[in-house]
């Protein structure tokens, strides 16, 4: 299990927020907690640590006020961390291979695969065709409905018809190197992960995964590793004492090492 960090922005600054809390509508949500340090000293602590596959996503929509503060936010990091970052958050065919170019090493899409509810195949080979499959990752981040965990688009505010399950991981493993899991329920709650769903991700486990959401302990952490059989890899946010959490960001380091 590898440590992936994280980089989020939102309203032109380095956030953590609670996951489900977010909204298009003025640009809202809430917050745990705002850096005054800008994303490249996080992607610099990142680079100094040899920390490689962390992700940075932007998480205002492309018609806000702040979506431009959020890609000089993005800008700073790649340049501090070129060769050692992934993107994510508005990603689509027009931009996926500046991003790239940018320095990063893969470009991360949920909401321009899966537009209306299904999977966009004509989206999908448009990203593996520009980007190529070893330079895409797909998020998968989702939500409970019906005892089952549907992907959810538009910064996590929309239910696709799309179950994240062992034929849907299969099916899109052909197009992509990776996934990017945030269980959007716990998401930036520190409160425990969601176990069904990382149990499923390790019973898997033919590509590289990173869970995301609600990791706030290292007790979190030994049962996100028991439960996915040690074949996942893990981010942890809020709880992290780099952005006001309790957990010290070395020992989670030497704990996932």
């Amino acid at each position: 299990m590898r440590f992936r960090p994280c980089i989020d922005i939102h309203n032109g600054k380095v956030k953590q927020i609670v996951g489900g809390s977010l909204k298009d509508e003025a640009d809202s949500a809430k917050n745990n907690f705002v850096s005054d340090l800008d994303a490249d000293f996080y992607a610099d602590l990142y680079k100094k640590n040899n920390i490689k596959g962390g992700h940075i996503i932007i998480l205002n929509a492309k018609d806000s006020e702040y979506y431009e503060a959020d890609i000089e936010q993005a800008k700073k990091a790649l340049k501090a961390y070129p060769g050692g970052l992934q993107i994510g958050g508005g990603v689509n065919a027009d931009n996926a291979r500046d991003y790239i170019n940018m320095g990063a090493t893969h470009v991360i899409v949920t909401s321009y695969v899966f537009k209306d509810g299904k999977i966009n195949y004509d989206n999908l080979n448009k990203l593996r065709d520009i980007v190529g499959r070893e330079h895409l990752v797909l998020d998968l981040s989702c939500r409970k409905k019906d005892r089952q965990y549907y992907i959810v688009t538009d910064r996590w505010q929309k239910f696709t018809d799309v179950v994240v399950s062992e034929m849907v991981l299969d099916e899109l493993s052909e197009y992509c190197s990776e996934y990017l899991i945030h269980a959007v329920d716990v998401e930036g709650k520190a409160k425990g992960i969601e176990e069904e769903l990382a149990e499923l991700l390790g019973n898997w486990g033919k590509l590289p995964i990173t869970y995301a959401g609600g990791v706030g302990s290292f007790s979190d952490l030994e049962k996100l590793r028991e439960l996915a059989d040690n074949k996942i890899d893990v981010t942890i946010g809020s709880a992290l004492d780099i952005f006001g959490g309790n957990m010290e960001y070395d020992k989670v380091i030497e704990f996932c090492d």
